[in-house]
């Protein structure tokens, strides 16, 4: 904590949607500063989809820029909450998940969070430490600290409501539970991302009623995926995930539509906001948004991967992309008769995945887009036969070597 309130406050709210509290987080900031004593940082994480993109690292990375700042973070694993199931931008209620099915994903998360946290300034915790020791009426004094109406304000309830969906007695208790999580923690701060307004400042509501100093409420923006229109989603396959392979990593964040790199610096990289601000100059100034695009991907695939690997990536770019020739680390097809035609192998690319099916093949191949050792083949050229260190080529992404 050797920066100054303002500084870090100028550094906490980098890329953020919406700060509710900001005048007593310079309070707590200075407090913090002057006793040496870090903030309290609060994530609670639904433990029901354990694979982590981009998209979900946004609030990590904020959370991790607060931990440089000297701060200390608890992530809230909801198992307890978990077995009810947020309902938050759901139109009918959400299956319960079974105690196994909680751990082995929270396994899963805490696998992938500590890739972004420092695990020496984090304090991960499952909720059903003190949820399931509150008494029957312990809970009705929380339940009587908000109404129905308040509630019924969430849209999704409103929804489900005004289109007489049921909804169950118990889901009106998990932004609740989730509100109780801050007062256990005494939280300084919790984040979320923008879907998780009502819940977050259900738990400000909560230790005020209390009589607990409020948290203050952060709110991250929902990251675009590459298709730069819908939020990053592993569904809509535009997401670029946390655990990918570096080269993929490195080739995907090129692909990110121009009109988003501000925003990818803001979101998914720790960057200082000075910086920030001379990259938005630059591009201003007209310099090519495929060099700042270009560093992007650097500074993204290091967050993720040591530097051997992020060279090995760039290697791989530059030659497979940028001068269109062929990289040197492509996967190896091993075939066990040398006198296999193109025809014959197309099975073992499938099996492989390289292809999806022999129509996916012959449709690359009428367009042009199989070449083998850089010499295109066309459609008449099916019973090519292949030989040892052949380097087939599918579309523009797609390398082997056959052996």
């Amino acid at each position: 904590m050797t920066l100054l309130p303002h500084e870090q406050l100028r550094i906490i709210k980098k890329g953020v949607n919406t700060l509710i509290g900001e005048e007593e987080l310079l309070l707590k900031l200075q407090k913090s500063y002057d006793t040496k004593q870090p903030l309290t940082i609060k994530l609670g994480l639904d433990p029901s989809a354990p694979d982590i993109h981009l998209g979900h690292a946004v609030v990590l990375r904020k959370i991790k820029q607060m931990q440089d700042l000297g701060h200390h973070v608890v992530i809230i694993i909801g198992d307890f909450t978990g077995k009810i199931g947020d309902p938050t931008g759901k139109s009918k209620g959400r299956v319960a998940l079974s105690e196994e099915q909680v751990r082995m994903n929270a396994q899963t998360y805490c696998e992938q969070i500590f890739k972004i946290l420092d695990t020496s300034k984090t304090k991960v915790c499952f909720n059903s430490q003190w949820l399931t020791k509150l008494t029957f009426e312990e809970i009705i004094k929380l339940a009587s600290t908000t109404t129905i109406a308040r509630i019924l304000e969430r849209d999704d309830f409103q929804k489900r409501y005004q289109n007489q969906v049921p909804i169950g007695l118990h889901e009106f208790f998990y932004p609740l539970m989730q509100a109780f999580d801050s007062v256990e923690l005494k939280a300084d701060i919790e984040l979320g991302g923008t879907d998780q307004t009502f819940n977050i400042l259900m738990g400000r509501s909560l230790q005020k009623a209390l009589g607990l100093e409020a948290q203050i409420a952060l709110f991250m923006p929902l990251l675009e995926g590459l298709d730069g229109i819908e939020k990053m989603s592993k569904s809509l396959g535009n997401y670029i995930g946390v655990n990918e392979a570096p080269e993929v990593m490195f080739k995907k964040i090129m692909e990110v539509p121009d009109k988003l790199i501000l925003k990818y610096f803001e979101l998914a990289t720790d960057e200082h906001p000075a910086t920030i601000d001379e990259i938005k100059d630059a591009l201003e100034q007209g310099v090519n948004p495929r060099d700042i695009k270009y560093k992007l991907a650097q500074i993204i695939v290091s967050l993720y991967h040591s530097k051997q690997s992020l060279d090995e990536a760039q290697m791989y770019y530059d030659t497979a992309f940028s001068r269109k020739a062929i990289p040197e680390n492509i996967p190896t097809l091993i075939l066990n008769n040398e006198q296999k035609s193109l025809a014959e192998i197309i099975p073992e690319l499938i099996a492989i995945k390289l292809l999806h099916s022999k129509s996916d093949f012959i449709r690359l191949l009428a367009q042009g887009g199989v070449s083998i050792n850089g010499v295109k083949l066309d459609e008449k050229e099916l019973d090519h036969k292949i030989k040892s260190n052949d380097v087939l080529k599918l579309g523009k992404k797609r390398f082997v070597r056959m052996v």
